[in-house]
């Protein structure tokens, strides 16, 4: 008979197909609606007892169990078991009757053959419920998503292995709602365990019962400082490189921010080249003054009135330290004033009212990459502004004309019509750049900056000495991580601390509650890279399971999934 692609002619074809088969006596095989069904019985005696493995001859009686099994040639398998039910003789045993079961075929209530279960579980590991069930039906396989994460579920546990090097870091379930721990063993580079939450006393709990941790690496949570510190004090504690760069980075984003307006200063006055003069030459009549163009300010709107953020800022900015300065707390202030706890906080760290204002004010638009185009099209006399919308559209620019409109509106006098060819452009304005691009040209390697970028950024450090400083420490401090120079901190931290740079005065306190993990980090090559890598890729499982990632389905399939 012809099943899919197979033709089967006696019983010894298929126990070639189907090998798991071979402990049962095929009677009949038939094809309906594309489900290929095999009739089939145990003859073998005597059978064993499931609770006491006490032989039996005695049939007690039969039914028939249905199980599903693995396609053939793309077509369903459905096995028909006649199943015979045995009389225990032993009269001490619990269980009066019993069923045989066939090894490698049947298990007590179980739907399933072994086979075909161990291809869902593969399934339900790699896409859980809902791709799962895709996949299956695309395979002639029809399963339902929900038994898919029954058998996710089902899957044992690993074994507990020996770790020597743990890596540490948390996760969002739910952004800003719930956060789940994850452990990795960083020589191994495998999962070992998800924690709920990222509180200490989990993870001290899972290190107590590990006492042959030597190293864990982990970022600047103090949660997690406590819970290693409970669980493992033999253990020593790692900074992550990459946490302490990013804290180094956002210290130095809130100088440049208070320091912002030294920079807006510096590149006020336009950069004015000057040509040598050949001798006898006539020197040429000043030209017409040239149409102004002035980059607006952040601070006001298209009718040079202040802008509504910039204003309610302000105000709140001065209550919060008013009220600062009679000795309320912060909650005081936020009960008082209706604002957030967090807000509140900011508005009380804030060292200026420019360091609040700087992001505020110089947010990216669609408009950012294109102004240097924009200007010098104005400064050519084009004034049309849906010609220039035009430009920029083949120019790749994805916004429509009101952006662009929007922009030069302040530039444009009511009632006034503009030249459309002045006599001579005038010196070209330098926009000021946003705090974010000094952060990073700081940050970066001198080697690798472009000229133009080092060049401003030697102006910026030449006016501002607070940002020279700050720059002269951002260098100091990579060339530790980069050479491993723990040795070098203390003299480091007293640099910074007898500078005047509030922003790095606290990063410099939240060292020192971490000093031991912070210079490890500095003297070793152990860190939590590997562990962010494990993170992204739990981010994946969790979004590929479409809601139903529950930390118990997420946890089997961290542990699992190859």
């Amino acid at each position: 008979m012809e099943l899919g692609i197979y033709r089967v002619c006696d019983s010894r074809d298929l126990g070639r197909l189907l090998p798991h088969l071979t402990g049962v006596a095929i009677e009949s095989v038939e094809r309906v609606a594309g489900v290929v069904t095999f009739r089939a019985s145990c003859r073998t005696l005597p059978a064993r007892c499931s609770a006491c493995r006490m032989p039996s001859w005695r049939v007690h009686g039969r039914y028939l169990r249905r199980l599903s099994d693995a396609p053939i040639g793309g077509a369903p398998v459905v096995i028909e078991l006649t199943v015979r039910r045995f009389k225990c003789l032993n009269s001490r045993c619990p269980a009066v009757t019993f069923a045989e079961q066939v090894p490698g075929l049947s298990r007590p209530h179980a739907r399933y053959t072994p086979l075909l279960q161990a291809v869902l579980t593969s399934i339900a590991l790699a896409l859980a419920g809902r791709p799962g069930a895709r996949l299956a039906a695309a395979l002639s396989i029809r399963v339902a998503k929900d038994a898919l994460l029954h058998l996710l579920r089902a899957v044992p546990e690993p074994p507990s292995p020996q770790v020597r090097v743990l890596g540490v870091d948390d996760f969002a379930l739910r952004k800003g709602n719930s956060y789940a721990t994850l452990l990795i063993d960083l020589e191994a580079r495998r999962p070992l365990d998800v924690l709920p939450g990222r509180d200490a006393a989990p993870l001290a709990a899972w290190l107590r019962r590990h006492p042959e941790v030597e190293i864990i690496c982990r970022n600047r949570a103090g949660a997690y400082a406590e819970g290693a510190r409970i669980g493992a004090p033999q253990a020593q504690q790692v900074a992550d490189g990459w946490h302490l760069w990013r804290n180094l980075a956002e210290a130095l984003e809130s100088t440049v921010g208070s320091h912002h307006g030294c920079i807006r200063a510096a590149f006020a006055t336009p950069r004015v080249a000057t040509e040598p003069t050949a001798v006898g030459q006539v020197t040429k009549a000043p030209a017409a003054e040239a149409v102004p163009f002035v980059p607006q300010d952040g601070t006001l709107d298209y009718l040079g009135r202040p802008r509504r953020l910039v204003v309610r800022t302000t105000e709140r900015y001065e209550a919060v330290q008013q009220q600062l300065a009679e000795g309320k707390s912060l909650r005081a202030i936020g009960r008082e004033l209706r604002l957030d706890h967090s807000t509140v906080r900011r508005f009380a760290r804030a060292q200026s009212l420019e360091e609040l204002l700087v992001k505020a004010t110089n947010r990216a638009t669609l408009v950012d990459a294109f102004k240097p185009y924009l200007h010098q099209r104005w400064l050519d006399g084009c004034h049309d502004i849906p010609q220039l919308h035009r430009e920029l559209r083949e120019r790749g620019f994805t916004g429509d004309v009101q952006y662009v409109r929007r922009y030069f509106r302040p530039f444009k006098k009511p009632h006034s019509p503009l030249p459309k060819d002045p006599p001579a452009p005038p010196p070209e304005h330098r926009p000021a750049p946003k705090p974010r691009r000094v952060v990073r040209w700081i940050m970066t390697n001198p080697g690798h900056l472009a000229e133009g970028d080092a060049a401003e950024l030697k102006e910026i450090r030449a006016v501002c000495p607070e940002l020279d400083a700050a720059a002269r420490h951002v260098r100091d401090f990579a060339t530790m991580m980069r050479d491993l120079r723990s040795d070098q901190l203390p003299d480091w931290m007293a640099r910074v601390l007898a500078d005047d740079l509030p922003a790095l005065h606290s990063l410099v306190n939240g060292l020192l509650r971490d000093l031991d993990a912070v210079t490890a980090a500095l003297s070793t090559t152990w860190s939590s890279g590997q562990v962010e890598g494990h993170v992204t890729r739990v981010k994946l499982l969790k979004r590929m399971g479409f809601g139903r990632a529950n930390l118990d389905l997420l946890r089997s399939r961290v542990l699992h999934s190859p």
